[in-house]
């Protein structure tokens, strides 16, 4: 009997499109013949679409490949039940009831899929659902708290610093002056709960620092300055609950050194300017320390299902320092993990089955544990 898999997507984030994209890519890659897939689309001003007006939000090749390996989507609602039995989140039919899905796939990007929210409504609708639990996806996803749990590891980092836009908003001076004096330029501002380098400048001065940050506000009520350094960006990917296994680390060889860094456009656009490489044209040794920091980095938030971890690689002096973690990491046909997975033997279904098979373990083994005396 086949699985219902309920991939969600969309969300309301500054990576809405790129989730659709993520989307587009586990729905042409997943198994048909072992999964139903259940397409959940969530709008930009938070609705939840059925099924079918789910399917319409891709391309038109990808409602082809829907069409032909799962027939047509089912125009009922989603509807939470919130009980104890398996499966809460269901799929409505008028002739056929209540039919239960197995598993959730969130396939959502940035505030409110990837942070924990969506994560904790799982919980409470007691479903198995891919990828890390409330705890690691909000801590992922904070990259100030994130490098607290970095340090608190052991793990090598790049000197930052952080605020509140309250506080942007109210000394401009003095943030600009803290930032100044503890990193010096150039920096780069991020907005602290974001992905896919959106909202991410690169400042050269207190000039295009103030207008960096204010940017970043627009995006986040928390930003995270850090210092830019001469360096090499390495990925690598993870995939297991307790025992957690590594991949081949990656590396986007830019052509054009006059980037300053590989922001939104230059992933996601297709201009050709950038190369993923797998493996990365690192040493052996090298290799091996990529993967057990990555491993280190996902322990060290809890992770479980997914993640990817980034890392610097400094060109004066060869150290490696973690970057950040990415929780529910992109998935599409332009992102490193899959490829990473691919260059280190694993074809994009096999880890799709691997995923859901780690969501339904893990709920397993959460319902060990005792929730009364």
């Amino acid at each position: 009997m086949k699985r219902r898999v309920g991939v969600i997507f969309g969300g309301r984030s500054g990576e809405h499109e790129i989730s659709i994209r993520s989307a587009k890519t586990v729905i042409e890659n997943i198994d048909s013949d072992k999964y139903e897939v259940v397409p959940i689309a969530i709008m930009n001003d938070g609705r939840w679409l059925s099924p079918a007006e789910s399917v319409r939000q891709f391309p038109e090749h990808t409602q082809e490949v829907f069409r032909d390996t799962q027939g047509e989507a089912s125009e009922s609602a989603i509807t939470l039940t919130g009980d104890t039995s398996p499966g809460g989140l269901t799929v409505l039919e008028e002739s056929a009831g209540t039919l239960p899905l197995d598993v959730i796939f969130p396939v959502l990007h940035g505030t409110y899929g990837e942070d924990g929210t969506i994560q904790g409504l799982f919980e409470m609708a007691d479903i198995p659902y891919v990828g890390c639990g409330v705890l690691a996806s909000s801590c992922g996803m904070d990259k100030a708290f994130m490098k607290t749990l970095f340090r608190d590891a052991g793990l090598p980092m790049c000197d930052y610093v952080w605020f509140l836009r309250g506080e942007w908003e109210s000394n401009r001076e003095t943030t600009l002056d803290q930032v100044e004096s503890k990193l010096g330029f150039p920096c780069f501002v991020k907005p602290a709960n974001l992905g896919s380098s959106v909202g991410i400048s690169r400042a050269t001065d207190r000039e295009s620092l103030a207008a960096a940050i204010s940017l970043a506000a627009e995006y986040d009520r928390k930003i995270i300055v850090e210092e830019a350094l001469e360096m090499r960006e390495i990925e690598c990917a993870v995939i297991g609950n307790d025992a957690a296994e590594a991949s081949l680390p990656g590396e986007y060889i830019i052509r054009d050194n006059s980037k300053a860094f590989l922001d939104y456009t230059e992933k996601y656009s297709g201009t050709g300017n950038n190369e993923f490489v797998v493996p990365a044209p690192v040493s052996d040794e090298l290799v091996s320390k990529i993967k057990q920091m990555a491993v280190t980095a996902f322990r060290a938030v809890d992770g479980s299902g997914l993640a990817r971890v980034d890392f610097f690689l400094r060109n004066d002096n060869g150290a490696l320092l973690v970057n950040e973690i990415n929780t529910l990491p992109g998935l599409t046909d332009a992102s490193g993990f899959p490829k990473m997975w691919v260059g280190s033997g694993k074809t994009f279904p096999q880890v799709i089955d691997q995923l859901i098979d780690l969501a339904i373990a893990r709920h397993q083994d959460k319902k060990r544990n005792k929730t009364s005396k």
